[in-house]
């Protein structure tokens, strides 16, 4: 990979580990800062070189290791680059559209990625360690990280980090990257304007939570949108935009505060559009109880592995939750007017599909196809094209 550093030996002057670690163990030791004269100080010590360039390198591998994400800073600069993954130590891999990809960055061992976890996590507020081995946390820097300690985890302490858009994308900028035809672009633009309630479905990394930050951006400057999430990662460039974000309990198992008791409060601070970030819970019940009481044009995302099954997991969610199923398929087929599926085409993630809801003889409910666009843009109208048709005014 080309102009990636290769983890803590390399893009530094190529300074060894074991030279690396003798030096902060120096460090910590004396209690020092870690300043170039402390450094030079510390290799002295060691009876190492103390060259001007050998200073430096040591000087800016160590505050690599305390600022920023580490090591992974220069995965993380590369253009278009959405994912970036640690499997342990030795390795790394990394996603800007095509695949995963390996990258060449290595840590010096599994102690060094545990610390760069934990500083990533109190850097987002939150507690990782033995007690707490796992965390999903949003950084300053907007960046979503997920970790999982070892030995829970192997071949070691694992990172997951979503690097969000560093522009913020717009609807024509989706249109240009092929995640939205022609058609597509037509149909959005209208559902945003005729304030249809809509989710938006697909699998992992298939483009969900970009597609709704555009189609937020779009909304009118007029609206007050206020997004609910677990981990905040929305942030469409909207002049009026609210956002509330999830917290769990902290060391002592008290103040948290859950996902669904967000989505109550959203509800009395005069939403325009109240937007669930991702529908994963019990926040389901109170999203589509929302939206049946006036307010108009919410919206949200959901895993799914088709539009089609979109019902059966509002449904397994909304049971869990205590809502029993024909409660779930009245409330569901009332509040939501629409279906947008995204897949993932190689390194093209698009629309694939809009369904819209309906209720058969036995009042469940089904999502069926409305329009369905092919790889190469074109659109098939589906049964349920003349109901979207209706609901689009």
């Amino acid at each position: 990979m080309d102009g990636v550093a290769g983890g803590e030996q390399s893009g530094r002057g190529q300074v060894p580990l074991d030279l690396l670690d003798e030096v902060r163990g120096r460090l910590a030791h004396s209690g020092t800062s870690g300043s170039p004269h402390e450094v030079a100080v510390a290799l002295r010590a060691a009876g190492r070189p103390v060259g001007d360039a050998m200073v430096l390198a040591v000087h800016e591998a160590l505050r690599a290791e305390s600022v920023g994400a580490g090591p992974l800073e220069a995965v993380i600069a590369l253009p278009g680059v959405t994912d970036v993954l640690v499997n342990g130590p030795a390795e790394v891999w990394f996603d800007r559209g095509a695949g995963l990809e390996r990258a060449e960055v290595r840590f010096a061992d599994e102690a060094a990625v545990r610390r760069l976890a934990q500083r990533l996590a109190a850097g987002g507020g939150r507690r990782l360690d033995d007690a707490a081995p796992c965390v999903d946390v949003r950084l300053p820097d907007g960046i979503r990280c997920h970790a999982v300690l070892a030995p829970i985890a192997r071949p070691g302490t694992v990172i997951s980090l979503r690097v969000p858009h560093r522009l913020g994308l717009t609807l024509d900028d989706l249109a240009d990257r092929d995640t939205l035809a022609p058609g597509a672009l037509r149909l959005v633009r209208r559902l945003l304007a005729a304030r249809v309630a809509f989710l938006i479905s697909g699998g992992t990394g298939s483009g969900k939570t970009t597609l709704l930050g555009a189609m937020l951006a779009a909304a009118p400057s007029s609206e007050r949108l206020v997004i609910v999430e677990d981990a905040a990662e929305l942030a469409p460039a909207h002049p009026h935009l609210v956002s509330l974000e999830a917290r769990p309990a902290n060391i002592e198992g008290v103040g948290e505060v859950p996902l669904r008791a967000l989505v109550r409060q959203a509800l009395r601070m005069r939403p325009d559009r109240l937007v669930v970030g991702e529908v994963r819970g019990g926040e389901v019940v109170d999203l589509l109880a929302a939206l049946n009481t006036g307010h108009e044009g919410g919206c949200g995302t959901l895993h799914a592995n088709s539009a089609a099954d979109v019902p059966a997991r509002v449904e397994a969610l909304a049971l869990a939750a205590g809502l029993d199923r024909a409660a779930v398929h009245s409330q569901f087929a009332s509040a939501i007017g629409a279906v947008l599926h995204l897949v993932r085409d190689g390194p093209v993630r698009r629309l694939a599909e809009i369904g819209v809801p309906v209720r058969d003889v036995g009042g469940l409910v089904r999502v069926e196809q409305a329009v369905r666009f092919a790889a190469d843009g074109s659109a098939q109208a589906g049964p349920g094209a003349d109901l979207l048709a209706e609901r689009l005014g």
